[in-house]
């Protein structure tokens, strides 16, 4: 009886299997297209974003550009699909929508706008200082090409701020990664992570813990000058760190003082930020 049963129900799938579907016919005609009037996507667009619903919204917008592009209703329809598709967290369709807008219109009045869009969609990509910082060096470029490309659009200052603190970012991965290396006892690596910091990140919260990290590791090291340099250097900018206060203290346990060597990378670094 099994056996039988199984027959039947090959021989019925077999048979199921040669029954063309209704709705795969290739002989069933296409739809036709029909073309939307520009005016009456963007503005249905418009409608659907005053009623919140910014799917559709979206939908309306890119569906402009497909149907008319390079139209004057396009670049319109552009730069508020790449709104929409932020305010959705659609981040990656948000940039593509910017930097296409950007490529086609870069002396629009929106063109600031559309710059910003896509380094805040970076931004908001931003992980923990413990991850891969991609999305962090893209968050810092974009916003440093909005500040310098458009100094004067009402998006510049708050460019500025995220660009501060995507430096942060990026800084403390360069501590975390120099803090690493120093507690394996791997002082030349440690060094180039708290170098970068010193020579790139200067104007950050971090660099008052790298210059004495690099007190820490020159004097494991036995280079007694550079981490007196390290020290004399904290002290010099940062008299009331906690972080001078520790270097102090490993150097006068040893019998040393902080001291700048005004040929050390250390002080040039400080001197070509001051001026």
């Amino acid at each position: 009886m099994r056996q039988s049963f199984l027959r039947i129900a090959v021989v019925a799938a077999a048979l199921l299997s040669a029954i063309p579907l209704s709705g795969c016919s290739s002989d069933e005609p296409l739809e036709p297209f029909v073309e939307i009037p520009a005016e009456k996507l963007y503005n249905e667009g418009i409608a659907y974003l005053q009623q919140g619903d910014y799917r559709r919204a979206t939908e309306r917008f890119e569906e402009v550009d497909k149907q008319h592009p390079y139209s004057e209703w396009a670049r319109k329809s552009l730069i508020m699909a790449a709104y929409t598709n932020y305010t959705r967290g659609n981040w990656d369709d948000a940039v593509i929508s910017a930097k296409r807008y950007n490529a086609l219109y870069p002396g629009s009045e929106d063109a600031a706008y559309a710059q910003f869009i896509i380094g805040q969609s970076y931004f908001n990509q931003i992980p923990d200082v413990t991850r891969d910082q991609e999305m962090t060096r893209k968050a810092f470029d974009a916003m440093q090409e909005l500040v310098q490309r458009y100094p004067d659009s009402p998006y510049a200052s708050e460019g500025k701020k995220k660009l501060d603190m995507a430096k942060d970012q990026l800084a403390g991965k360069e501590m975390e990664t120099g803090r690493f290396y120093l507690n394996r006892n791997n002082y030349i690596a440690a060094i180039n992570r708290f170098r970068v910091v010193v020579t790139d990140y200067q104007t950050t919260r971090h660099v008052e813990e790298a210059l004495q990290r690099l007190t820490e590791a020159y004097y494991a090291l036995g280079v007694v000058n550079e981490a007196q340099t390290a020290a004399a250097v904290l002290g010099h900018n940062y008299p009331d760190s906690r972080w001078y206060k520790d270097a102090y203290t490993l150097l006068q346990s040893k019998g040393l003082e902080p001291r700048e060597d005004g040929n050390s990378w250390m002080s040039k670094a400080f001197k070509a930020v001051l001026g």
